[in-house]
């Protein structure tokens, strides 16, 4: 009787289960199903292939934990849901000179434990930022990984990392919400009752490819050839640096906070004017930018959900789809009169929401420069949990106190630090605790946080403005407070608004 025999009769049945296991695993790899990238995934291969060190493209999840954690049953429930998107499973690389992605039937989750009971503070915050900033092989994958630092036995920090290829904030939501379930039934040795899916990525981009190239597709593209016909394509923001000559993607944010007594002002005025919170905070941030750059047109883009088919509303992927907002603002039109066509400007935007923005690009063939997004360079989000009782329902921007309870852990915020930028200024708001929190998220190679800082006082000012006297035109809503009106006023003997715009950064 050989060797391999006699060791393969002394294995235990625990180990034959093992070994059963991992030949399927094998097998399973070896399954692959080759499909073409959605529009969007195309792009965001392209941007990959020119900087491949960047993490601009990167999405997180940092929570810190202030209880015990079942580590075993933290990684089964991950990879659990590993299993159960299979977008999350891809790999990304050229065949026949084609941008596919290779979908998997089992991939090994990349979890890592690491042990930071002895480190300090700042350590751990750069270990952290180190962790999420280590770049992704989309052609080896993963493009999912997990991250547990252990300070003690109830400290811990989670960081989950994914590539916006696979990922978007709407997937964000699916996923941690099955997480916490994935980890309470993993933990009690349950099987987790999640729902069924029914469709998956794939069967989104057949759906795009075929809506583009039939009937669907040509009145999409109609609509927006004529709304961006003749815009400006580039917005003169003041800076402190000139512009490099290639976009870097440095970033860095500033948050601020609104009181209870504004939010709640916002809401009503918004109500009144028959807009929502998105459309008047919006149409504010347009006002803002003419103010700062004296252009009369502008475009602002926000990303939208790309989820209006509701069999995609369960399924993990990269949907979320850009649209470009047009301001016009000549004339000096009142507040008022500029929220109507906000007002009308989003609703036509989301009625044509589904024409992919990379496609627009290359149809109407902006003047392209490596230093500056294309079409906009001003973004601007509000931020809305698609589920109730979503983890991040109940944190606030910077706050770091706040815990609550998700599943069997108690969790805080961990606040990392914003460090990648993908447009000049991007205005990220969200509502939490009954107030709107907001950051600006800006290009470090053209503007210091005192600017920026700056830049977050007057567009709060201004709300306010807006608030007490909504028919106020647009050049009439204060930028400074009365303080500093009545200094500059002084100082330039009476002095028009437009200087008064151009002093107060």
């Amino acid at each position: 009787m050989s060797e391999t025999s006699l060791s393969r009769k002394s294995l235990s049945a625990q180990e034959k289960r093992e070994l059963l296991k991992r030949s399927l695993q094998q097998k399973a790899r070896a399954r692959t199903s080759v499909q073409p990238m959605s529009c969007g995934q195309k792009a965001l291969w392209f941007l990959q292939q020119s900087a491949p060190q960047s993490a601009a493209y990167h999405i997180a999840f940092t929570a810190r934990i202030r209880s015990r954690v079942d580590v075993a049953a933290l990684r089964r429930a991950f990879q659990l849901l590993l299993n159960r998107h299979p977008a999350l499973r891809a790999t990304y690389k050229l065949h026949n000179a084609e941008p596919v992605q290779i979908f998997t039937e089992y991939q090994e989750l990349c979890f890592q434990q690491t042990d930071a009971a002895s480190w300090t503070r700042d350590a751990l915050n750069e270990r952290v930022a180190e962790a999420y900033h280590r770049p992704f092989d989309l052609e080896q994958g993963p493009a999912l990984r997990v991250d547990l630092f252990t300070c003690a036995e109830q400290d811990h920090v989670l960081l989950l990392t994914v590539h916006h290829i696979a990922f978007d904030a709407w997937s964000l939501w699916i996923f941690l919400d099955e997480l916490r379930l994935a980890y309470t039934a993993e933990q009690a040795g349950i099987t987790a009752l999640l729902p069924p899916i029914v469709y998956s990525y794939a069967d989104y981009v057949r759906w795009q490819t075929e809506m583009l190239e039939g009937p669907p597709g040509q009145p999409l593209w109609a609509y927006w050839q004529k709304q961006l016909a003749g815009a400006a394509t580039v917005l003169d923001l003041p800076a402190d640096r000139p512009r490099p000559a290639v976009q870097t993607y440095r970033g860095a944010a500033f948050a601020f906070n609104l009181s209870a007594e504004l939010s709640q002002r916002l809401k009503r005025l918004a109500q009144a004017e028959g807009a929502t919170p998105f459309m008047l905070l919006l149409a504010a941030f347009q006002v803002l930018l003419y103010r700062l750059t004296g252009q009369e047109d502008i475009l602002v883009g926000s990303p939208i959900a790309g989820r209006g088919r509701p069999e995609f509303a369960g399924v993990v992927g990269y949907f979320v789809n850009p649209v470009v907002l047009r301001a016009r603002l000549s004339g000096n039109p009142t507040f008022k009169a500029f929220l109507n066509q906000v007002i009308q400007t989003v609703f036509d935007a989301i009625d044509h929401q589904d024409y992919p923005f990379p496609l627009l690009v290359k149809r109407l063939q902006p003047k392209r420069d490596a230093s500056y997004s294309p079409l906009f360079q001003a973004s601007f989000v509000l931020q809305k949990a698609q589920r109730a009782g979503a983890i991040t329902d109940a944190w606030v921007p910077g706050d770091t106190q706040t815990r609550m309870r998700w599943g069997s852990l108690d969790v805080e915020l961990f606040d990392m630090a914003q460090q990648q930028g993908q447009f000049d200024l991007e205005l990220e708001m969200m509502e939490a605790a009954g107030a709107f929190h907001g950051a600006f998220k800006y290009n470090a190679d053209l503007f210091d946080p005192d600017r920026v800082a700056r830049m977050t006082e007057i567009f709060s000012i201004m709300l306010q403005g807006l608030v007490e006297n909504p028919g106020q035109s647009a050049t009439q809503l204060p930028l400074l407070t009365e303080v500093e009106r009545d200094r500059l006023l002084a100082l330039g003997s009476g002095v028009g608004s437009q200087h008064v715009d151009a002093e107060c950064l």
